[in-house]
């Protein structure tokens, strides 16, 4: 049997670092793979992580996210800022992997060395990401990026789990598809630090603008240190507003740094992150314990009435933990 090739792994954390394509993507394949090299990956990139800010963009399908997000890396690189985009896209029912490809609206920065851009395939997981995101995230931000853009897949009423990787998260609208009501069923006005309706050119831009502003404005942001998300108006497809929408990210930024929100919600991000992979590592113990057929015992007792499923449940966690 073929043996797995070895992994060169501080070579690989070193060339990403420099700024090499090939070695970035080569490291988000072992997150996404799961590879056994992974742990030995985290632990190299640690020392180089938290420097990068996180931009969510999310939204309902059709509002322009590609277009938006390509519109941003364009502001950033103007800066003179290096950007990484994570665009999360469906996953194919066949191979699994990402149905659009590396974006086609955002092919105008391939050839750009300040810019890297990825698709992830959601993989089935829900709220608009890929369960990897968050250990993606974090080669991309070790790797020197100063801004990464995160674009979800667009999926609707569950996309909001964004909100807890970015330090901003971007909602985007569009007028004329009924987003402002989507937007308060879904809880975004919630997660939302800068609206954005896009496609402002359009009839019923105004409306949208105006109906956003109220239902902000119903919240309990009246104090004086919470943030009012701002709404703007865009036409990304011609770079119109992006000057608006660089000034509230950057003001955001500033009330973030300001008020202890950006050490808070890194704090969160963080423990989600190894929650998750907490998690994920009791999943895989309890999928042994099958093979030794404790939980085929303890099922036993509970369907024969000797040992109701909360003891049951004990016994197996007992088991789990040594």
């Amino acid at each position: 049997m073929r043996s797995r090739r070895e992994v060169d792994v501080p070579g690989l954390v070193e060339q990403a670092r420099a700024g090499s394509p090939r070695a970035l993507g080569r490291l988000i394949t072992l997150v996404e793979n799961a590879d056994p090299a992974l742990r030995e990956v985290m632990a190299a990139l640690a020392p180089h992580a938290g420097r990068a800010r996180i931009v969510g963009l999310t939204g309902s399908p059709g509002v322009g996210k590609s277009t938006s997000t390509s519109m941003l890396v364009s502001a950033l690189r103007r800066r003179g800022q290096r950007v990484g985009v994570l665009a999360v896209d469906p996953s194919s029912p066949f191979s699994g992997g990402a149905l659009l490809g590396d974006r086609i609206r955002l092919t105008e920065h391939a050839l750009d060395p300040g810019v890297y851009i990825r698709s992830m395939a959601s993989r089935g997981h829900l709220g608009g990401l890929a369960w990897s995101t968050p250990q993606a995230l974090r080669v991309m931000d070790a790797a020197a990026c100063d801004v990464v853009l995160v674009e979800t897949v667009g999926v609707g009423q569950s996309e909001v789990e964004v909100a807890s990787l970015a330090d901003t998260t971007v909602v985007l609208l569009a007028p004329g598809m009924g987003d402002g009501v989507q937007a308060a069923k879904a809880g975004i006005l919630e997660v939302g630090d800068v609206f954005v309706v896009n496609k402002a050119d359009r009839d019923g831009a105004d409306a949208t603008v105006r109906e956003l502003r109220h239902m902000i404005s119903l919240g309990d942001r009246t104090e004086p240190h919470l943030w009012r998300p701002p709404v703007l108006r865009t036409v990304a497809d011609r770079g119109e507003g992006v000057d608006g929408v660089m000034e509230a990210l950057d003001a955001h930024w500033e009330w973030l740094q300001g008020h202890g929100e950006l050490d808070h919600r890194r704090r969160t991000r963080a423990a989600r992150e190894v929650e998750a992979i907490a998690l994920a590592d009791l999943r895989r113990r309890m999928g042994d314990l099958r093979g030794e057929g404790v939980l085929h015992d303890v099922v036993a007792e509970v369907l024969a009435g000797e040992l109701d499923p909360y003891a049951a449940a004990d016994q197996v966690v007992d088991r789990l933990t040594g």
